[in-house]
């Protein structure tokens, strides 16, 4: 038993040796007067595309002499930085008045790409002592002129910083681009530039431990904080109208049943039974696809464990703001840790089904989240490849994926598969089944799948839209997300909500005699993933100004991963939900 602890072993090494989780280089340095600090560019892309990012010196900039790479962590890679020594140098507490850098001849190929990057909005992105900057590359004067043809394109030449520092460490940076030192690309003509650079430091009170502070304060303005706090208003009161509706209509509509079973038994015995007792033999009859079935459980209850895991540290501050690639390392690191979670969730739930090929359950398990994500990366990196784009990822980081997938996660899953083969759980039904089905009746259209998974996942996703949009903002765009006791709360409620609601049309769906409840309750569970991907698109064309075919691209494809994600762990919630539901009032009637 020596591989599973050297497996983990591994991994903590792979996390602790500085994969982006909890960051070994994280800059508490303490300079001297004109010490060299770090300054590290890092991408340059269109502000509206954010997955579409491209290295800094593929504009053509002043590249400087000795251009150093620095060593990135796993998790940083996944994000896209591709860190560079930066041109600049911005020795400690050494003012700078307009100094020169480089001179220029930009060619008309070199005008032409600094151009179409101006249109596109393109910004900038730095690291200094690991602190972020960011600026436009450049400016689009219209002068209020309609036709794009007479616009006038201009590149910033001039940038000007301003560092605070609190004795011997940096505390803050700015940059701000010279809006009147500019370099004229408006034709296809060679131009010479001299870009120049300005740095100013002031003294600063704020201590070191805060410095970050200022860059997650922005999700937790007042204004902002008003509307999260109206997000999780309005899902306590989704919450609460829904508890109590069910609860009172469930348990006056239960104890009804219960009383009219009891007083059947007590009359005739011929006389015929109706509504949910009358299927009491069918209920816990074993679903079809029943390896389909324990394989979309166990990567459910794999994926809330993961959930559960990233808020954990989510919490308690492991991702603080530009933490770069924490929570991709995280993500990549728990997924494989937890994978024994879902091999042991299939296998043991596949024998209680009688199922007798575990080892192609146990396959589909590995091969039901990981495929569809596997074929999506494909792709997503061949688009990313084909653009150039520092999305694309090296490839010694795919072999670093692929060795973490064969080393940890595939052996964790088999190791949890044989442990719920071995488990030897029997399942547990209140009810014994006959050997014949009951045929079920016919039923409206509004009972048939569809409807009913409409209408299970409107109230959950009700619940979590508004704060959606945050969430979004930030994934997709370049806003801050630090406000996580909130987001988790929401978290918590949208469990709760799809719980009660997928119990509650169970009860229906059984109380119409339809004893074929089983995939019926993962799928409405599930259903408010296809909501959340609706949602995508709502919020691709109306709220946001992405465009072009690779951010477009990697914007559905990875949000269809993400999504089918929420399905299958909220699937697993709504079944779970009401497979307890189902014992409990079939418990506690008599079956005969």
């Amino acid at each position: 038993m020596k591989t599973p602890t050297m497996l983990l072993l591994l991994v903590g090494a792979l996390i602790f040796s500085g994969a982006g989780f909890v960051r070994s280089d994280a800059s508490d340095h303490r300079y001297k007067e004109a010490d060299n600090v770090p300054l590290y560019a890092n991408k340059v892309g269109p502000f509206h595309n954010p997955s579409e990012t491209y290295r800094y010196f593929d504009l053509p900039f002043c590249i400087p002499e000795g251009v150093k790479e620095k060593k990135e962590a796993l998790g940083e890679v996944l994000n896209g930085d591709r860190l560079v020594s930066a041109p600049y140098k911005l020795n400690f507490r050494d003012e700078k008045e307009s100094e020169v850098y480089c001179r220029k001849k930009l060619s008309k190929e070199d005008v032409k790409q600094f151009r179409k990057a101006v249109e596109k909005d393109y910004y900038f992105q730095m690291y200094y002592d690991d602190l972020p900057i960011w600026g436009f590359i450049g400016k689009v004067d219209k002068e209020i002129k309609s036709d794009p043809s007479e616009y006038k394109y201009f590149l910033y030449k001039h940038i000007q910083f301003e560092i605070l520092y609190n004795k011997d460490r940096v505390i803050e940076i700015s940059a701000r681009m010279d809006p009147h030192s500019l370099v004229d690309l408006t034709e296809d003509k060679e131009v010479d530039a001299e870009f120049m650079f300005t740095v100013k430091w002031k003294e600063t009170d704020t201590p070191f431990e805060k410095r970050m502070e200022k860059y997650s304060m922005s999700s937790s303005l007042p204004h902002h904080l008003e509307i999260h706090w109206f997000s999780i208003i309005n899902s306590c009161v989704t919450v609460l109208l829904l508890t109590g509706f069910l609860a009172t209509i469930l348990m006056r509509v239960l104890k009804n049943d219960f009383m009219k079973y009891a007083q059947d038994e007590e009359a005739a015995d011929d006389q015929e039974e109706t509504g949910w007792k009358y299927i009491h033999g069918d209920v816990f009859r074993f679903p079809t696809h029943n390896s389909l079935f324990a394989a979309s459980l166990g990567s459910g209850t794999q994926l809330f464990t993961l959930t559960i895991f990233i808020f954990m540290l989510a919490l308690v501050g492991v991702f603080y703001p530009y933490n770069r690639g924490a929570l991709f390392t995280a993500l990549v690191v728990i997924y494989a840790l937890t994978s024994g979670i879902a091999g042991y969730t299939s296998a043991s739930f596949y024998c209680q089904l009688e199922g007798k090929s575990w080892v192609r359950n146990l396959l589909l398990t590995g091969c039901l989240f990981c495929g569809p994500l596997f074929l999506t990366f494909c792709f997503l990196n061949t688009v990313a490849i084909t653009y150039t784009a520092t999305a694309a990822l090296p490839f010694g980081t795919i072999v670093v994926i692929v060795l973490i997938w064969t080393l940890v996660t595939s052996p964790l899953l088999v190791l949890g598969g044989i442990a719920g083969k071995n488990s030897k759980a029997e399942f547990q039904a209140p009810c014994r089944t006959t050997k014949y089905p009951r045929e079920i009746p016919p039923l409206p259209w509004y009972r048939s799948a569809v409807p009913q998974m409409a209408m299970a996942g409107f109230l959950p996703f009700s619940a979590i839209y508004i704060e959606l949009y945050y969430i979004f903002a930030s994934v997709w765009g370049h806003r801050i997300y630090t406000i996580y006791s909130i987001l988790f709360i929401v978290f918590i409620i949208l469990i709760i909500v799809t719980a009660f609601i997928t119990v509650a049309l169970t009860y229906f769906q059984l109380a119409a005699e339809d004893h074929q409840w089983w995939w019926r309750s993962f799928l409405c569970g599930g259903s408010t993933g296809l909501f959340i991907y609706a949602y995508c698109l709502y919020y691709y064309y109306a709220r946001s100004d992405m465009s072009g075919f690779m951010q477009t691209s990697f914007f559905f494809g990875y949000m269809a991963c993400i999504c089918y994600g929420f399905f299958l762990m909220l699937g697993t919630v709504g079944f779970r939900a009401a497979l307890l539901f189902v014992r409990h009032i079939y418990r506690s009637i008599k079956c005969e």
